[in-house]
């Protein structure tokens, strides 16, 4: 008679932790994306951060991550080139 499961027979949930991080890769994903149209110089931070926190725990989602990390970076580059090109700390469609 086993009062506990063998090792290993279980399915076991995914840690609260590794899930906490696949969102914030999603999320840093989606916000870099929106950055490049709008608000590129508050959403283009908070995505490097948002990359930066769900690589450092560990998420599944690492190519997501990246993306979010890279489309980030775009969106400060984006909003430093125009505002060489047009003179201005804000720029329109």
């Amino acid at each position: 008679m086993h009062l506990t499961a063998p090792a290993g027979t279980g399915r076991t949930a995914p840690r609260p932790r590794t899930r906490d991080a696949d969102g914030m890769a999603v999320a840093s994903f989606i916000l870099g994306l929106l950055g490049l149209l709008v608000l590129n110089l508050l959403l283009g931070p908070i995505a490097i951060v948002l990359a930066a926190a769900a690589l450092w725990r560990g998420t599944a989602r690492r190519g997501r991550a990246f993306l979010g990390l890279a489309l980030g970076v775009a969106d400060l580059v984006v909003l430093v080139v125009t505002m060489q090109v047009t003179g201005t700390v804000s720029w329109s469609l």
